[in-house]
């Protein structure tokens, strides 16, 4: 009987789980140790600049968890939207980290990196066959559109995932990809029920968040030819019928119904079940073929965003501190207008905070005595 393992440590790699859930998540025993590294939650800066969000930092904490525990199990791992936006920087950075894991343990592993960022000549010339076309509700789109764009990626299905898998891959790192296709590849792979792969991989597709635990939890699926089950991993962690099927809500515009790349998966008569504190199972989810069609998300600059903090502890400036901001304020606005900016191409928004030497309390508009700090947060926009 076809049978697959999935353990879903993060919500995004370099968000992190507890050591706790990872360690008991490795412990159940995955056949894959699968997660999503990107979003577009954060808004369209990172991937107009191709760079990733999280610090480096924190992302190589979490592929060197997903590289030991994947090299002590013998298993493979797999990666999608590297680098947040999934750019071709991102798949390559994600890829230099994961090397340096390897040689500072000692280990070896074959990688292998999927790209998905377009050419933005050849996307112009599909838009121009007709082969391109915005989303519904979306803005419309003309051959100008592509050319304001840095950087497009095309949101890639299960297809790259399976096909580095089958050539015995041990590291796929993925450039931008559905949430869900980097965890529906290999029980798909596997023979599972496909209806099932993509439901469950809908529902663990930011680790924990299906359960108790939260972000920080992780989230472990195994599937078959007839459903699946999702299980708490963190210890102390429980899961529900609720807490399942609610994530058919999250980030999607049909709560019944979830399209991904050739595919349209039905849950009106899913049926959850809960037959541990820990574990919840589902099946009846159907599945329906439909042409295959890739998102495409574009970004380019449109303007710049400043932001300044200011400490001042001057005390002839704070015996009247809001009527220096406003100061401040005119003189920016006044040396814009000399540079030829007109007042309607940009926005300044200041904010001041600080505390009361004496009371500790912070400080209200206008004047406070005995005041010695102040903090200002000065955000210049230019529209584009």
């Amino acid at each position: 009987m076809a049978s697959c393992k999935i353990f879903v440590p993060y919500g995004a790699v370099g968000l992190g789980c507890t050591d706790e859930a990872f360690e008991a998540g490795l412990k159940m025993n995955p056949d894959i140790i699968s997660s999503d590294a990107g979003s577009t939650d954060s808004g369209p800066y990172y991937l107009g600049t191709g760079k990733g969000k999280y610090a480096t930092a924190a992302v190589k904490r979490d592929l060197r968890r997903m590289i030991l525990g994947s090299r002590k199990l013998d298993i493979p791992m797999a990666i999608g939207s590297a680098g947040t936006c999934g750019s071709d920087f991102g798949v390559d950075e994600t890829a230099r980290l994961c090397q340096e894991i390897l040689k500072e343990n000692g280990l070896h592993a074959r990688i292998v990196k999927i790209y998905s960022q377009q050419d933005t000549s050849v996307m112009k010339a599909r838009f121009m066959e007709g082969r391109i076309h915005a989303l519904e509700g979306a803005p419309e789109i003309d051959e100008g559109t592509f050319d304001s764009c840095s950087n497009i990626v095309a949101l890639s299905g299960v297809e790259p995932f399976q096909k580095a898998l089958r050539e015995g891959a041990d590291i796929v790192i993925c450039g931008r990809a559905t949430d869900t296709a980097v965890i529906a590849a290999y029980p798909l792979m596997k023979g599972c029920d496909p209806a099932s792969c993509w439901h469950a991989a809908k529902t663990v597709e930011c680790g924990g968040v299906c359960t108790s635990a939260g972000l920080q939890g992780g989230a472990f699926v195994e599937l078959d030819e007839k459903g699946f089950t999702v299980r708490a991993v963190a210890p102390g962690s429980t899961v529900s019928p609720y807490s399942v099927s609610a994530h058919m809500l999250y980030e999607n515009a049909d709560p019944i119904h979830l399209t991904e790349p050739g595919v349209r998966i039905d849950t009106s008569d899913s049926r959850y079940v809960q037959t541990t504190s820990t574990s919840v199972r589902v099946e009846g989810t159907r599945i329906e073929y439909t042409p295959y069609t890739m998102k495409l998300e574009g970004s380019g600059p449109v303007g710049y965003q400043t932001i300044s903090i200011v400490g001042i502890r001057d005390r002839a400036i704070m015996a009247y501190p809001m009527a220096w901001i406003d100061d401040v304020v005119r003189q920016g606005m006044e040396k814009l207008e000399t540079m030829g900016i007109a007042r309607d191409n940009y926005s300044i928004d200041v904010k001041p905070y600080g505390y009361n030497a004496v009371s500790g309390r912070p400080v209200p508009d206008g004047y406070v005595p005995n005041e010695i700090g102040v903090l200002l947060t000065v955000t210049a926009r230019l529209m584009g």
